[in-house]
């Protein structure tokens, strides 16, 4: 379910990342050991029950686009994604931006520790 919704909402034009920078800081150490692989349910978080789901998703979003348009987009691609895949009925896609990405910013990955 969370990768379902992981990937509708990073399909959206405005969405940078998903998850907090804590959450992004400790995945991107993660994608740095061998077999770790990229987390697509960061930011990603999901209530199923037998019929119906509500999810929870923390978005960065690029810098200049409007904030709103992106959340109603993500949104709307990702009832559809999972209604589709799942059957399941979402009730409930509450997005909170965590962050916005700067043009000049650099990715938030910590350097490799050398031992």
């Amino acid at each position: 379910m969370e990768k379902i919704a992981g990937l509708a909402a990073r399909d959206v034009v405005g969405v940078h990342a998903l998850g907090s920078g804590l959450a992004r800081t400790f995945g991107a150490v993660r994608d740095r050991v061998p077999g770790g692989g990229r987390s697509v349910t960061r930011g990603v978080k999901a209530e199923v029950g037998e019929v119906q789901t509500a999810l929870d998703l923390e978005l960065v979003v690029v810098y200049g686009v409007a904030i709103a348009d992106v959340a109603g987009d993500v949104r709307e691609n990702v009832i559809a994604a999972v209604e589709r895949m799942t059957g399941l009925e979402v009730v409930e896609v509450n997005i909170a931006v965590t962050d916005v990405k700067l043009p000049d910013e650099e990715e938030e990955e910590p350097e490799p520790r050398i031992q």
